[in-house]
């Protein structure tokens, strides 16, 4: 039988590695644009138009004039039925005084604009900081609920306490690294967090958990079948089990989510692609990282590794 849990240290130290490159592009990204993640207008404000166009038009032909007038990411969206011609287009704050050169850059290098039908205004932010701890505070009863769920459904087995903390700390995990694929892509794309990303956040979590709880769901199974077999050999049966589930399931979405991705449309192309990451880390955290720290946790190699460190650090 083919030992995935023998090889855990590797996985830790490729979680450890994406994650830190994660850290490392956060922390820059403090230092340079005040935040670990560029912020769209939702969260800073910015301007609104409403673009009512004489003839058909795309959205990058739209977007490349608002990047021309020093906006780095304009969120472009078609209003009502596409014979219409109308288009809303969020951006950063751009002064009264540039809208009509704007206008006639618009009519002149995407279409004729019809003026009377188009729109100007300042918006405010539409989610806040009220909204954004409403979120936090969400994720945190969520996990709290996930903790108080599989406690109970394990009850029967052994040290239940430690697969709900596992499955709270994988989910971590795909935080994090969405949250560092994103910083990244800030650094690199100028790709900014809005409403969907607090969506495909969500998301993720909510299929990180789910992936994570079947395979434990078949560790308690085969811990009463198999009494008397060793612990690891029992967790390393159940992956082997429920392993050629989890990947038929994340991999249909996975592959529907990269078909978009590359043929989608550019407004929704970084909500994908957070949810792609965001769905591979969970697969993966799921299976190399939920499993493998419970084995750790339960075989106690990890007070043996604190207790080595502070035997390094003690004074010969």
């Amino acid at each position: 039988m083919f030992n995935i849990v023998e090889k855990r240290k590797w996985y830790f130290l490729l979680s450890a590695c994406v994650i830190g490159a994660g850290l490392v592009a956060m922390i820059y990204s403090t230092i340079t644009v005040g935040s670990p993640v560029r912020l769209s207008i939702d969260f800073t404000g910015g301007s609104l138009f409403v673009l009512k166009f004489q003839e058909p038009t795309s959205e990058e032909a739209i977007r490349a004039v608002f990047v021309q007038f020093g906006s780095s990411n304009p969120t472009v969206q078609r209003l009502g039925r596409p014979e219409d011609n109308l288009w809303q287009v969020r951006t950063s704050y751009i002064e009264a005084d540039k809208v009509p050169e704007l206008e006639a850059a618009l009519s002149e290098q995407v279409a004729p604009l019809i003026k009377e039908a188009s729109s100007y205004d300042t918006v405010s932010p539409a989610i806040g900081g009220e909204v954004t701890r409403a979120a936090t505070i969400a994720v945190l009863i969520a996990s709290l609920a996930i903790l108080g769920f599989i406690v109970i459904a394990f009850r029967q087995v052994p040290n239940a306490f430690r697969y709900g903390v596992c499955a709270i700390l994988a989910m971590v995990h795909d935080i994090l690294v969405a949250l560092g694929f994103f910083s990244i892509m800030g650094l690199i794309r100028a790709w900014e967090v809005d409403a969907l990303f607090l969506t495909a956040i969500l998301t993720v979590i909510g299929f990180s958990v789910q992936d994570t709880i079947v395979v434990f769901d078949r560790i308690r199974e085969n811990i009463r079948k198999r009494r008397g077999e060793p612990f690891e050999t029992v967790v390393n049966r159940s992956i082997l089990e429920t392993i050629h589930r989890s990947l038929a399931t994340q991999l249909n979405a996975i592959f529907v989510m990269i078909a978009i991705l590359l043929f989608g449309g550019t407004s929704i192309k970084q909500f994908i692609a957070t949810m792609l990451v965001g769905m591979v880390s969970g697969t993966y955290s799921s299976i190399f990282t939920a499993i493998p720290l419970l084995v750790v946790w339960e075989k106690g190699e990890l007070g043996q590794f604190f207790r080595k460190v502070l035997r390094r650090r003690a004074p010969a």
